[in-house]
């Protein structure tokens, strides 16, 4: 028996749907924003699992509680409660999905890609994802629990 094209889409549909859950995060920090929503896809279940070789993408909702001509991200992976820097691609918050300049009372939808090199150990740690404003003060922080795997 050949499925129908719409129950074929609507299964294909819900799997996309079930990709972009917002997952649990802790807020560490969120000074001059707040974070309504994290979405890391695709990461089912957490901790996340991180595949190396691959790269993830990363959708923060916040509302701004300042006004700020732009935005600079930073990553890190935190082992030991010690933050070692994680290159992104693009860390300019305002190439990244955000509107600049970032008005007071607005939400914005953040985007970004979490690449994941081939050469990182395979290893559980904590990713922390801070977006600063113009004047170094966090617009948001976030932290999930990873694991990388091969």
């Amino acid at each position: 028996m050949v499925p129908c094209p719409l129950a074929l889409l609507l299964a294909l549909g819900a799997a996309a749907a079930a990709l972009a859950e917002p997952i649990r995060f802790v807020d560490c920090g969120s000074k001059d924003g707040s974070i309504q929503e994290v979405n890391v896809s695709p990461c089912p279940s957490q901790p996340c699992q991180l595949h190396k070789g691959t790269s993830y993408s990363v959708n923060v909702t916040f509302a701004s509680k300042i006004e700020s001509q732009g935005s600079k991200a930073r990553v890190y992976g935190e082992m030991l409660h010690v933050d070692i820097p994680f290159p992104i691609p693009e860390p300019d918050g305002c190439k990244s999905g955000i509107q600049c300049p970032i008005q007071k009372g607005h939400s914005y939808s953040y985007l970004n890609k979490l690449p994941v090199k081939s050469e990182y150990p395979s290893i559980k740690l904590i990713v922390k994802w801070e977006l600063v404003d113009d004047q170094d003060q966090m617009l948001f922080c976030w932290k999930i629990p990873v694991q990388i795997t091969s």
